[in-house]
C-alpha cells in the first residue's frame, strides 16, 4: 500500500480501495460542478458528472486504472487514476481544498510510479479547468478536442509530456 505524508502531516496518499468508491465519485461530482463550472455550462457539468452517478459504471472504470487517493482531516481530498501506459484518465480534487497542492502531490506520485515502470510519455485529455495545472507540470497541448457527453459537447485538450526516465544502472 502506498502511504506518504506531507511535511506537515495533513495528507496521506494511498492506494484506492473498493470501499472508497462512493467518496471518490462524490468528490468527482462536486469537483466538476463547483470547480469546472467556471469553464462549462450547468448542462455540460451535469452531462459530464450526473448528480445521480452510476456507481457500478464507476467501479468498472476505476478497476481498469491505478488509482491513488489523497486523504486529510476533512476526508477525501482528491484522487488520480492512470494506466501504466501513461494515460492520466482522472485527476480531481475536493472543492473544499482548491489550489492547496493536492493535485500536484497526486500527480507527482503517479509520475514517479510511471517512471519507475519505464513509461516514457504521459498524456491526458484535460478539461479547460485543468489545462493550467497540466501546463505547470510540463505538459504541452497536442490538439483541442470535443468530447460528447449525452447531448452536450465539452471542449478539452489532448496534452502530452515526455517523462525523464530513471537512469538504468
Amino acid at each position: 500500500m502506498l502511504k506518504r505524508m506531507t511535511g506537515d502531516g495533513t495528507m496521506t496518499l494511498r492506494d484506492y480501495q473498493p470501499e472508497d468508491l462512493a467518496s471518490v465519485v462524490a468528490l468527482f461530482t462536486a469537483s466538476v460542478h463547483q470547480l469546472a463550472g467556471r469553464y462549462y455550462t450547468p448542462a455540460q457539468c451535469e452531462a459530464w458528472a450526473p448528480s445521480s452517478p452510476d456507481l457500478s459504471q464507476w467501479a468498472t472504470r476505476l478497476a481498469g486504472l491505478k488509482v491513488i487517493v489523497a486523504d486529510g482531516a476533512i476526508g477525501t481530498l482528491g484522487f488520480i487514476g492512470y494506466t501504466t501506459a501513461g494515460h492520466i484518465d482522472l485527476l480531481f480534487t475536493s472543492p473544499l481544498r482548491p489550489r492547496s497542492g493536492v493535485a500536484t502531490r497526486l500527480y507527482h506520485a503517479a509520475q514517479a510510479d510511471l517512471v519507475r515502470l519505464g513509461t516514457s510519455v504521459a498524456y491526458t485529455e484535460a478539461s479547460l479547468a485543468a489545462e493550467p495545472f497540466f501546463v505547470r507540470q510540463g505538459f504541452a497541448t497536442v490538439e483541442a478536442q470535443d468530447a460528447r457527453r449525452g447531448d452536450e459537447v465539452l471542449q478539452r485538450l489532448l496534452m502530452r509530456k515526455t517523462l525523464a526516465l530513471a537512469a538504468s544502472g
